[in-house]
């Protein structure tokens, strides 16, 4: 098997998914509020008490600890002048090869939080699909996209 890509995400980028799993955290605490309410109003079951308390800390752990993480750590890219390679996954590790023939065109993406934080997101489309590199820091995603640009002519030039 191959080695894996050799470039790595912004360190910045994992804050970013922390900051969305709090966002998703708070997401579950009003529902969670919401289950003590309506707890509280009909049956005052005291252990449901005690489980929404442990589900909300167990997610909120997971959402913006764990899983960002886990994530930030096996994301990895490369752009070589025939292909790009991408590996990212959670529990399952997926690595994608783009072949730069495919390539039509080279997008980058900038929501608030990411310009917060001075990154950008790259999304390299083909016929058939997209893929997205996530959180790089927006200098260095404007250099890459200028690069795949460049070598997605010259491979189309080849053909």
């Amino acid at each position: 098997m191959r080695q894996e890509p050799i470039n790595q995400l912004s360190e910045s980028g994992l804050r970013v998914w922390r900051i969305y799993g709090l966002f998703q955290t708070l997401i579950v605490l009003l529902v969670g509020i919401g289950v003590g309410v309506i707890n509280y109003f009909t049956g005052q079951f005291i252990w449901l008490y005690i489980v929404d308390v442990v589900v909300i800390v167990l997610i909120g752990y997971l959402l913006i600890y764990l899983f960002p993480k886990i994530r930030w750590t096996r994301w990895r890219y490369e752009v070589r002048e025939q292909e790009i390679e991408l590996q990212h996954g959670l529990f399952i590790v997926k690595r994608t090869l783009v072949p730069m023939v495919r390539v039509q065109h080279v997008d980058t993406e900038q929501g608030p939080i990411l310009r917060k934080y001075d990154l950008s997101s790259i999304t390299i489309s083909t016929a058939a699909t997209s893929h997205t590199i996530p959180a790089l820091v927006t200098g260095e995603a404007d250099e890459l996209r200028g690069r795949i640009s460049v070598l997605a002519r010259v491979a189309e030039d080849d053909v």
